[in-house]
């Protein structure tokens, strides 16, 4: 009997063995279930990632391409630049050369305004002195006209005496 229990005993311990390494191996089992659940994740993920790349390097290749075309095009374009610059600075230097002389010109009518103001100052001083001279002709002939008739009326009294 005792052997018969050492034998349940030990089947017992076997079997605890058994079960923990049971529990072991399934816990391992649903860690590697998950991790393998992580990894089909991963790939989802890096694939949907990867074709979305693929997108963007179709997107950039048509642009490269647009770009050489549009770069093979801006050689014209540049000579078209560089002839529209020189027509810019062209009138450029006629815009200045056209503002130099409305200066000169505005500076030229500034100078004939002050002249004008001048010599219509003179005017109306020559015309006051001219009002004033003719105020004397007129008082000059009143008194020449009153020193004739004085005159004239002297010579009557000395006729009629």
């Amino acid at each position: 009997m005792d052997k018969l229990r050492e034998k349940m005993n030990s089947l017992r311990m076997e079997a605890e063995g058994a079960h923990e390494k049971n529990v072991e191996l399934l816990a391992k089992v649903k860690a590697l279930e998950q991790e393998n659940l992580a990894k089909e994740q991963e790939i989802t993920s890096l694939s949907h990632r990867n074709q979305l790349l693929e997108g963007d390097v179709e997107k950039l290749e048509e642009k490269v391409k647009e770009l050489k075309s549009s770069a093979d095009s801006g050689a014209t374009s540049s000579q078209e630049v560089e002839s529209l610059q020189r027509k810019v600075q062209l009138l450029e230097e006629e815009a200045e050369e056209a503002d130099k002389n409305l200066r000169e010109t505005n500076e030229k009518l500034r100078l004939t305004d002050v002249k004008a103001e001048h010599y219509e100052r003179k005017v109306a001083t020559v015309e006051a002195e001219r009002d004033q001279w003719e105020k004397k002709y007129e008082e000059i002939c009143d008194k020449l006209k009153q020193c004739q008739k004085e005159l004239a009326d002297v010579n009557a009294a000395l006729d009629s005496m």
